[in-house]
This record gives structure tokens, sequence and C-alpha cells, in this order.
């Protein structure tokens, strides 16, 4: 990506966290733009904690990055579940051969395809600490370009994260994820897909109508619950 591109990117992130700020859309536009923006990364999401310490993921950018954070919930080790509350920066030139965490790193490789991953640790004072998760699918990909983009994107996290402010707005981010949740599994039902392909029928409804994902998502559970009564 030239600069040109990259200006336009950030301007748009940027443009998101203007005062009253959807923090939805501006996580969105931070992960997408992290993707679209940094050489070699395929996926990319946030890993976010609150009061009650339970880690989340907010704004993944396709459901390989949803379900390899929470492979790493489940076995709490791998570096998103580490950046969030350990070291500053995370990185894993190869997943399926590092050691230091022998059950998330071989079966990232094997089940999702993934070579390569850096975590970024950022804090939103007063209540929230997370991580930004990068993903790549080739092995190596990681290079000093992906350090540093990945440092402005965490940072600009951090930012969006920090001017909520209030418990509610972030609450409010943590229940779009779990709209999501619902709705994915009604999609699933109903056209038998899987999870990966019910999320996937999300996001490119959302991009077709220029809808925000989770009015997608509550559209479709309000249909559900009028055709069950």
């Amino acid at each position: 990506m030239d600069q040109q591109e990259l200006i336009a990117v950030v301007t748009e992130v940027a443009g998101s966290l203007s005062l009253p700020m959807d923090l939805d859309e501006a996580l969105e536009r931070i992960t997408r733009g992290a993707v679209d923006t940094i050489p070699g990364i395929d996926y990319a999401s946030l890993s976010v904690t609150a009061n009650a310490g339970q880690i989340e993921t907010l704004a993944p950018t396709d459901p390989v990055a949803l379900r390899a954070d929470q492979l790493q919930y489940d076995l709490r080790e791998g570096p998103c579940y580490e950046a969030v509350d350990g070291a500053p920066v995370l990185e894993v030139d190869d997943l399926a051969s590092d050691l230091r965490w022998p059950d998330y790193g071989p079966k990232a490789a094997a089940t999702f395809g993934l070579g390569a991953q850096i975590a970024f640790q950022f804090r939103a004072a007063p209540h929230a600490r997370g991580a930004l998760n990068l993903y790549a699918e080739r092995p190596h990909a990681i290079d000093g370009e992906t350090r540093e983009l990945g440092e402005m994107f965490a940072n600009l996290a951090a930012v969006a994260l920090g001017w909520s402010r209030h418990d509610q707005t972030l609450h409010e981010a943590l229940s779009t994820r779990e709209l999501i949740g619902q709705a994915i599994g009604i999609v699933m039902e109903r056209y038998r897909l899987d999870a990966d392909r019910a999320f996937a029928f999300l996001v490119r409804t959302s991009q077709a109508g220029n809808v925000k994902l989770r009015d997608v998502a509550a559209g479709i559970i309000t249909d559900a619950a009028g055709k069950a009564e």
C-alpha cells in the first residue's frame, strides 16, 4: 500500500472517532483498516476485557479471527490471550512450530491455516484493556512494517475505547457480539450452514445493503421471533 492509500485509510478510521461516536463502527473500521493496510495480514480482531474480567472478541474481520481468538481463550494460551494483560507485543513467526504455545499453535495452523500472528496490548482508561490481534496465513509474514502499523492501529483502538468512557458504551459493544452470535445460530439452523458461512452471510448482507452488522443481526432475530409467534 502506498502512502496515499494509507492516509486515506487512517483518515476514514479517524473520522469514525469523532464524538458522538458509534463504538461498534469505529472498532470495525480499525480492524478492517488494519487488514487493508498492513502487508501480509489476512485477518484482524480485538480482544477486550472489562470490569468482569472475561475476555471477548470485538470487530473480527473474518470467522477465522473469531475462532482463533476463542481457541486461545478456551486453552488459556496464545498471543491474543496473553497480550491482554501481559507483554506489550507478542509475535509468532511460525505457529506450527513455536514452542511457547504447544496446544494453540499447531491447532491454529492445522485448523485455520494460520502461519503467523502478532498481538499488540492496549489499555483504555479507566476500565478496558485488550489487544489488537493480527493473523497471517503465511509463516514469517510479520516484519518491521507490520509492527509499526500494527502499533498505530492498536493505539487507535485504545483511543476509541478510551473515548467511550462509560461502562454502558462498552457494554453495548459486547452486547452487539452476543446479538451477532444469536443471529449466526438462527442462520445456521434456517439455511443449514456452519458457523463460518453463517457469519460470512451476515457480513455480505451488511456490506451489500450498507447496513451495520448489528442491525442485520437484530433484524434476523426479530424476524425469527415473529415467525415463532
